[in-house]
């Protein structure tokens, strides 16, 4: 193992920087040479990169977004981009590449490790904490607290003014983001893509607390659920309280990663180079039931994560 690379492809996550510094100085450890691809991989496609050594690493471990940048990139779909992608892995003579993204990224990555000898291993980096294969991702933590703390200013302004609030958290396919902090967050109602909407069953809800003598609510939804304004609507219409919508967008993919975002990112990191190291490739790292374990790149794309529906009916309870 002489040279490796690194990408950070899709959406940043907050701890991408701390895994990137991570795989760098582990590696200068074992004298392994790091070149980093700009832009995601668009920069793998046109052999864009930079060198990296652990001077170039020096202060990031406490910064969001990533240095390398990142990028949505279309090409990397096709057949002509992934056979781009493995010709510049070749002409860099690579002996390995890590991935750090999401479920989209480790998938791109499966593709790539079809047409390549370089050895891949993906770090799961993702606010929306849906890879298969670990119980948490790298940028999750810091995406629910960076919710979580928006929410408890939010619900100052719904107790104060005796309103209901509905607040949008990022999740177009899945509520892992929603669960874990409507949990948290104590609020009233969540509502997830994993589970049908049902709006009669939210304005009864509503409707119940009301005649206990609640004055305001916390509604947390998912994006994906795709009914945000609607809703907001129909709960003015038939309900007959003030709504007010909040969505948190992008603020929840920024902000300096917390310590778990960042103890993760180590040890994905080290474990991902011991992989390599022992010329093992073509695996996922993540973290189950407390332990940095790996799966192939196959078992981590052929299945999903479930989500936990037992803690919708925890924060149900919780909410009476």
């Amino acid at each position: 193992m002489k040279k490796i690379g690194i990408v950070t492809s899709g959406g940043d996550a907050p701890g991408m920087n701390a895994a990137i510094r991570a795989a760098v100085r582990l590696a200068a450890w074992s004298d392994i040479k790091v070149i980093g691809f700009e832009r995601g991989w668009e920069g793998v496609i046109r052999n864009n990169f930079r060198e990296l050594d652990s001077r170039s690493v020096s202060g990031i471990l406490h910064l969001g977004g990533t240095i390398l940048r990142t990028s949505r990139c279309l090409e990397f779909k096709t057949r002509e981009g992934l056979e781009r992608a493995a010709r510049s892995l070749a002409e860099d003579d690579l002996d390995g590449l890590l991935v750090i993204g999401g479920d989209g990224s480790i998938r791109g990555a499966h593709e790539l490790s079809k047409l390549t000898d370089t050895r891949i291993i993906a770090l799961p980096a993702s606010i929306d904490n849906d890879v298969y294969g670990t119980d948490e991702t790298i940028g999750f933590d810091t995406a629910v607290n960076t919710a979580l703390s928006e929410i408890n200013k939010i619900r100052d302004t719904a107790v104060s003014h005796e309103r209901t609030f509905i607040v949008e958290v990022m999740g177009r396919r899945r509520g892992f983001l929603a669960v874990e902090v409507g949990l948290t967050a104590g609020a009233e109602i969540i509502l997830v893509p994993e589970v049908e909407y049902d709006e009669d069953k939210v304005l009864k809800t509503l409707k119940d607390n009301a005649a206990k003598g609640k004055r305001s609510s916390i509604i947390v939804i998912a994006e994906g659920v795709g009914k945000t304004r609607s809703l907001a609507e129909a709960i003015e219409r038939k309900v007959g309280v003030e709504v007010r919508v909040s969505i948190l967008g992008y603020v929840q993919r920024g902000g300096s990663p917390t310590a778990r975002s960042r103890f993760l990112a180590s040890v994905f990191a080290d474990k991902a180079i011991a992989l390599l190291l022992e010329g093992k490739g073509d695996a996922v790292v993540g973290i189950q039931r407390g332990e940095v374990a790996s799966i192939s790149l196959e078992e981590a794309c052929r299945n999903q994560k479930q989500l936990n529906l037992e803690v919708l009916r925890l924060a149900e309870k919780l909410a009476i």
